[in-house]
């Protein structure tokens, strides 16, 4: 009878191509996949540690899977990711209901540490970070049109409130040859949507070719023939050149949409978060990308409250972003983690001022993006088919003005039957909060 695994991946979508990989392993080697818990004799939690919100999270699962061995459903466990990488001192005491507890460097070693726990064998081992696995098979467990595509590991620009670095260690760029091999099969494997992803895109090719290598990337990914849509994400507005910009408004099958995390406006809290930003650069980047692309998404992300935010400072990045106004944007209330240079810095905020600033920011936001979805209506776009709500008898799906897991959706009608992945042109018809409502058009 053969090992029923399930595996659990937490965190960000980084996180996400390293548990498919795993999984890769695990079936080429016999072993057989399940998605729920219950029905597995093995658990794998691949792990984010990244913020409090997500530690525990991670730790929630792994107590409520260690629950579930101690009453037989589930025979052995095994922790994985970045909490586990980040506290390796601590895990192995704080979770003995774990049959192993391996860092990210032993990704690779997945099917060696499943046959070692199924052998009675508890196993703690922290490989070298180097050791992380930059490319190889996956098993696609997105919806099976799209995928994202991890360009490097790590992190070297190490912000003080991040502690990506520590976990992950400095960026390694993935080979080119390799990162285009990884697009030709997911692509001839049924994928039409790449989403990029890193630490930090703008940054590709620096370690290993002696420049930048990303727009050299795009080309080169644009010419796969069944590609449709390519999506970049995590740009540093900083490295975000005249020539990226060109590369952005110049190929067809990059969308126009960018993530571009900013954190803050204000200058003295982006010197001290250890960002080369100031509000002068990022108002020059955004202007340039606009006038190239009139109609681009730009979506970003904010800390609010980080140590010793001023009212003043606050109510600057709240006029900020009512006139930047970004198509798409995320808040979080500063989360002061373990080992990082902002933990320690003085005139930390309280959670409830934090949060309450978090809120405010999300509430500027929402009536920008309602503003921006009311000036949809009457509009036709190109939508991706992600299923069918029964519910409200339509389809629904994404735009390419919506990134997955992250951004919102469109729900449409249609007088004929669709598949999942098919590409449709909408009209836009009503909105509904963050999402749009439409039509099929011939």
């Amino acid at each position: 009878m053969s090992v029923k695994v399930a595996l659990v991946s937490l965190g960000c979508e980084k996180n996400l191509v390293d548990s498919e990989r795993m999984l890769h392993k695990l079936r080429t080697h016999g072993y057989e996949l399940v998605t729920e818990f219950g029905d597995s004799d093995v658990a794998v939690v691949n792990t984010c540690g990244f913020i409090q919100s997500a530690k525990e999270e991670a730790i929630e699962t792994i107590l409520e899977i260690g629950a579930l061995k101690k009453e037989g459903q589930v025979k052995k466990l095994i922790l994985t990711g970045c909490l586990t990488e980040r506290y390796k001192e601590e895990a192995a005491s704080e979770f003995p209901e774990a049959d192993a507890i391996v860092g990210i460097g032993d990704n690779k070693d997945i099917v060696d540490i499943l046959d070692k726990v199924l052998a009675g064998e508890r196993w703690v081992h922290f490989a070298p970070k180097s050791d992380v696995e930059l490319s190889g098979g996956r098993i696609i467990s997105t919806l099976p049109f799209f995928s994202y595509l991890k360009i490097s590991e790590g992190c070297s620009n190490c912000c003080t409130y991040c502690a990506i670095p520590m976990i992950r260690g400095k960026y390694r760029s993935v080979p080119m040859e390799d990162v285009l091999s990884e697009a030709n099969w997911l692509c001839e494997n049924g994928v039409t949507e790449l989403n990029i992803i890193a630490q930090d895109t703008t940054r590709y090719g620096e370690d290993l070719y002696g420049e930048n290598k990303l727009c050299e990337l795009l080309h080169k990914l644009c010419e796969i023939p069944a590609l449709k849509w390519l999506r970049v994400l995590y740009c540093y507005p900083e490295r975000i050149t005249d020539e990226l910009i060109d590369t952005l408004a110049n190929e067809p099958k990059i969308v126009k949409y960018l993530d571009m995390p900013i954190q803050h406006c204000n200058d003295e809290i982006l010197q001290r978060m250890n960002r080369p930003s100031t509000k002068a650069k990022l108002l020059d980047v955004i202007g340039r990308l606009r006038a190239k692309m009139p109609d681009i998404v730009l979506r970003t992300t904010l800390i609010a409250g980080f140590p010793g935010e001023t009212e003043a400072q606050f109510t600057e990045l709240c006029e900020f972003v009512n006139e930047v106004k970004f198509t798409r944007l995320g808040c979080f209330a500063y989360s002061q983690e373990d080992g990082t240079k902002a933990a320690e810095m003085p005139d930390q905020l309280d959670d409830e001022t934090k949060q309450n600033r978090a809120d405010i920011l999300m509430e500027h936001q929402m009536e920008i993006a309602a503003a921006y979805n009311e000036a949809q209506l009457g509009t036709e776009k190109t939508a991706v088919v992600e299923g069918f709500d029964k519910w409200a008898e339509c389809y629904f799906g994404r735009t390419a003005a919506d990134a997955p897991d992250i951004d919102g959706k469109v729900f449409f009608t249609s007088e004929n039957p669709l598949q999942i992945g098919d590409y449709v042109q909408i009209r836009i018809t009503d909105v509904m909060d963050y999402d749009l409502l439409g039509e099929v058009i011939a």
